[in-house]
């Protein structure tokens, strides 16, 4: 049951590209790992480059087609649930890049596939 249409995708991007950015300092991330905090933010800024470039009805400059910016997504919950292992986060570290993998992974697969307009 795929639900997650293109527009509820870019509604949730630049919400969760301020979060990435944000949330590292509320939560005070970096102590098992510095790298744990800056991760984070050098994705949430990413992110939101990403959603302004990509052609969906927020993307300010729509030079990148949606399907690749889905693709991104999937690699960065990849990148964000092997962090913990490589890195050696522990802790709020890890469980952070965990739960964020695990969130993401499951909005990208969720996502409803376009039908073509005749």
């Amino acid at each position: 049951m795929r639900f997650v249409t293109k527009q509820i995708h870019a509604l949730l991007d630049y919400p969760v590209a301020i979060a990435l950015m944000a949330l590292p300092f509320i939560l005070g991330l970096g102590s098992s790992n510095p790298l744990a905090l800056q991760l984070s933010v050098a994705t949430g800024i990413a992110a939101f480059i990403l959603t302004l470039l990509t052609n969906h009805h927020l993307g300010a400059l729509k030079v990148i087609p949606y399907r690749i910016h889905l693709l991104v997504d999937g690699l960065v919950a990849v990148v964000f649930l092997l962090a913990p292992i490589v890195f050696s986060f522990k802790g709020i570290d890890a469980y952070y890049y965990w739960i964020n993998g695990i969130a993401v992974l499951t909005v990208v697969s969720l996502h409803k596939p376009e039908t073509a307009v005749i």
